[in-house]
């Protein structure tokens, strides 16, 4: 099986390789991993001692970041690495303040790759986030005494772990990991169910890292000004899905004032044309006077989105109307803010229980979620309710961060 999967990563890089030559995002990825082995070289020596952290893109970073926050609390005298293997990730979080000593691609998953990248430091904790295993790394890493863990592990049916051949992977898991934390006790009880019994259920560390967000300077210019004494709907890292929302809404009801910030700023020209009477948040400040009577906002700029929550009498949250996958519902819920999706959230199990506490809702169709956006707006007991659930539904989790670091410096 060793065999195979080897095989499976020389095809992935090759097929990653010609697909960067038609897509900008790809070609990234593959040129930055060339950029790795030597930033590792000119920042680290093999007597440094290192916490490295994994994430396979941004979600999983600031899923991570509580953990690697505390653990650098404990061991500050350890260097910071992190990994990327999307772009998404890697470009998001370079461009910001960071912990890190060192920021770059996860190498491509070669035993040779990984060996020279590797000995080019002392790994004494790695951790990857929820799941992105990578088998080579893992055996290496191992083979050098790291204390390897996963945090936020969320396991699922089709997982090929739970298949007929999927005894080699639950094999490497168990030789090469030291512990699992697990988000759920679904997760928990699947691993146990093949073998995988170093583990625990701390929680989604997502909720340490949002509930952190409350606490930090949330305001955005103009924002207030925009909105008025109206209510507001934001719409956070939206497709064409939640778009088609806001122009429902924005035809039935004039007074409310919408936020459309895209999960790929390439839609803002698209928006442009949808809403033509849109305002555009980069060019306000060129705006003499600036006329906020406009109902539409268009957000064309990065990293202002959990900020823009705090602002919100109603979130809409983009990804939930097809297989994209939703995008992050918490970021909302802490700014007791009620959340709409789609109902398209195989692997976000906290959407099933924001839904069940009545913090948020989701629905099949876009025009479905229109109208219960609309009953909200015209009354106020319900959204009353509704933030309150949302507010208590995160204050309620655990502490999961501090959980995993205590355990982590048990061992």
């Amino acid at each position: 099986m060793a065999f195979i999967y080897n095989i499976f990563i020389n095809l992935l890089i090759f097929g990653m390789k010609v697909f960067s030559l038609f897509n900008e995002k790809t070609k990234k990825g593959v040129e930055g991993r060339k950029e790795s082995l030597s930033r590792v070289k000119s920042s680290f020596s093999s007597a440094d001692k290192i916490i490295w952290m994994h994430a396979a893109s941004l979600g999983e970073y600031e899923q991570g970041l509580p953990v690697l926050e505390k653990l650098k609390d404990k061991f500050p005298q350890h260097k910071i690495l992190i990994t990327f293997f999307s772009p998404s990730g890697y470009e998001n979080v370079i461009k910001k303040e960071h912990i890190a000593d060192v920021i770059c691609y996860l190498p491509f998953d070669k035993k040779k790759t990984l060996q020279e990248f590797i000995a080019q430091f002392t790994t004494e904790i790695f951790f990857t986030v929820k799941y992105d295993y990578w088998y080579n790394l893992l055996a290496e890493l191992k083979n050098r005494n790291a204390k390897i863990y996963v945090i936020s592990a969320l396991f699922y049916e089709r997982q090929s772990f739970f298949t007929s051949y999927g005894k080699w992977f639950v094999k490497q898991l168990q030789k090469n990991v030291d512990w699992f934390f697990h988000q759920t006790e679904f997760s928990y009880a699947l691993a146990k169910s093949v073998g995988l019994v170093k583990s625990s259920i701390t929680g989604d560390t997502r909720f340490d890292r949002v509930k952190q967000l409350r606490n930090r300077n949330h305001h955005v210019e103009y924002i207030k000004e925009f909105i008025g004494v109206e209510k507001s709907i934001v719409f956070g890292s939206s497709w064409q899905a939640e778009e088609k929302i806001a122009k429902l809404i924005a035809a039935m009801n004039q007074s409310i004032k919408i936020i459309i910030a895209p999960h790929d700023l390439k839609r803002v020209q698209y928006l442009k044309e949808a809403f033509p009477d849109a305002l555009v948040y980069s060019k306000l400040k060129d705006l003499q006077p600036i006329n906020f009577n406009s109902q539409l906002l268009i957000i064309d700029s990065i990293g202002l989105l959990s900020k823009l929550y705090s602002y919100a009498d109603i979130a809409v949250v983009g990804g939930g109307f097809h297989d994209a996958g939703l995008h992050n519902i918490l970021e909302a819920a802490t700014f007791a803010t009620p959340v709409i999706f789609g109902n398209h959230y195989r692997k976000n199990p906290e959407a099933d229980e924001l839904i069940s506490v009545n913090g948020g809702k989701s629905f099949e169709t876009e025009y479905l979620a229109a109208d219960f956006i609309l009953f909200l707006t015209n009354n106020d007991e319900e959204i009353a309710e509704m933030s309150e659930n949302a507010r208590h539904f995160v204050d309620d989790k655990p502490d999961s961060s501090t959980l995993i670091v205590e355990k982590i410096t048990s061992f």
